[in-house]
């Protein structure tokens, strides 16, 4: 019998599964067949198996909650099995996302790889102690108040118990003072801007060049970074109208690719759609990897049905994560009071799995017991449906019919309009896109 308060607790929208643990590994559902491909495990080969002993740089994009951390950390569970050294962060707890540099994330970058080396022997980055000496001088000549020292040589960076200097420390000293203050912020910005090819060579020379000589002595294949989050960044313009996103992957894109290891950052799906697609496409070694949807219907409206059947048996390892999917099946009616109920669920989510899983968590709620009942399921997607409608402007009703009808979307408008707000979904038949209306919106008396 399924615990109601355990399925609940396995059903949060807001747990990121890893690789590495085993609980969650059994939660875990390999989609890649038809997502259109193995976008992780090709990546993966490019790393261990083409270009090992090179630099690498690759962007990856998605809807926000498609599952592109729960691939990520899949990436870097199996490169670590490979004998890789992975550094892996959410961009999220370093940077404020409404307000990101270029030298606000390769500061980010330094301090994420400098902590997970701790125990390694790179001798000290003179130049970038220095650089961070620079840093706090700038800060502190005309904001009162900074707990961070400036007159000695080794006092940024080290603790009150005076131990020996740590990149890390020193970093973060300045990046955890400087998020939640605009002011500081931009003085940092303005300091770091001119500085940020010194910079590079700084983290290159100082840092990753001799990390991956010691991890190699070490009898490890490399160093890979991963910086996740970074499709999260906000789409509000720079100071001087450039959107954010176009600056920082587009404009300074080419700084992205310099560092001397392998690189993932994930990337907004907007620039997909933006004018500057074109020249961000130049700026790096290869087009942006998309991880779409898990498909629930083909393109003539048809039901998917192997997609729809790993988006069942996702939901049934959440209730018996040590059954074997036909086992699975089998106890569909001990937690849904029929198969449609579930299959409701699952075409309703339109294969984006963290509203699945909000969808269902919010259904355990409102049902109270198992089975769940389909007029409980129905409440909660009304819910959903009405808090969708109120911002949709007449305007917009015009773009999602256009979208219905032609199955596409053409422009950067369209996309912060549809995508973002997830009015519309990308998938993906045989290598080529195509858009549909998010399921709950679909059933709205605007689009009948």
């Amino acid at each position: 019998m399924t615990n109601l308060q355990k399925f609940y607790r396995a059903t949060d929208p807001s747990r990121t599964l890893k690789a590495d643990q085993v609980e969650d590994r059994a939660y875990y559902i390999d989609f890649s067949s038809v997502r259109g491909g193995d976008i992780i495990g090709k990546l993966k080969k490019k790393i261990t198996f083409f270009k090992p002993d090179d630099c690498t740089c690759t962007l990856f994009t998605g809807h926000i909650g498609c599952g592109k951390s729960t691939e990520l950390l899949r990436l870097k569970a199996e490169l670590e099995n490979e004998g890789f050294h992975v550094v892996y962060f959410e961009s999220s707890e370093d940077l404020e996302m409404t307000d990101v540099d270029i030298g606000d994330l390769l500061l980010a970058i330094a301090r994420r790889i400098s902590q997970s080396l701790e125990n390694i022997e790179i001798g000290e980055p003179s130049r970038l102690k220095n650089l961070l000496q620079g840093a706090v001088r700038v800060l502190s000549a005309d904001v009162q108040g900074m707990k961070l020292k400036v007159p000695g040589m080794g006092d940024v960076g080290v603790s009150a118990q005076g131990e020996t200097w740590s990149l890390a420390f020193g970093i973060g000293e300045i990046t955890a003072k400087v998020k939640s203050d605009a002011t500081l912020r931009q003085k940092l910005n303005q300091y770091l801007g001119p500085q940020k090819t010194q910079l590079l060579e700084f983290i290159n020379r100082e840092l990753i060049e001799p990390a991956i000589a010691s991890l190699k002595q070490q009898g490890k294949k490399g160093l890979v970074v991963i910086v996740d989050n970074l499709d999260r960044i906000d789409t509000s313009p720079k100071p001087w109208g450039r959107p954010q996103q176009e600056y920082l992957f587009v404009d300074q894109g080419e700084y992205l690719t310099k560092l001397n290891c392998h690189l993932v950052y994930t990337m907004p799906l907007a620039l997909k759609f933006s004018n500057d697609y074109g020249m961000l496409t130049q700026r790096f070694p290869e087009d942006p990897k998309v991880l779409p949807m898990v498909p629930v219907q083909l393109r003539d409206g048809s039901v998917h049905e192997a997609g729809m059947a790993m988006l069942r048996q996702m939901v049934m390892a959440r209730a018996f994560p040590d059954l074997d999917e036909p086992e699975r099946l089998h106890k569909i009616t001990e937690i849904f009071d029929s198969l449609a109920s579930l299959n409701r669920l699952c075409r309703v989510s339109g294969g984006h799995v963290r509203d699945l899983l909000r969808l269902l968590n919010e259904w355990i709620m409102e049902a109270g017991e198992l089975p769940l009942g389909g007029d409980a399921l129905e409440v909660v997607i009304r819910a959903r449906r009405n808090e969708m409608l109120m911002p949709i402007a007449d305007h917009e009703w015009e773009l999602l019919r256009q979208v219905q009808q032609r199955q596409k979307v053409s422009d950067d408008e369209g996309y912060q309009k549809l995508i973002r707000s997830r009015f519309v979904f990308e998938y993906r038949d045989k290598g080529e896109s195509w858009f549909d209306i998010n399921p709950i919106l679909a059933e709205a008396r605007e689009l009948q």
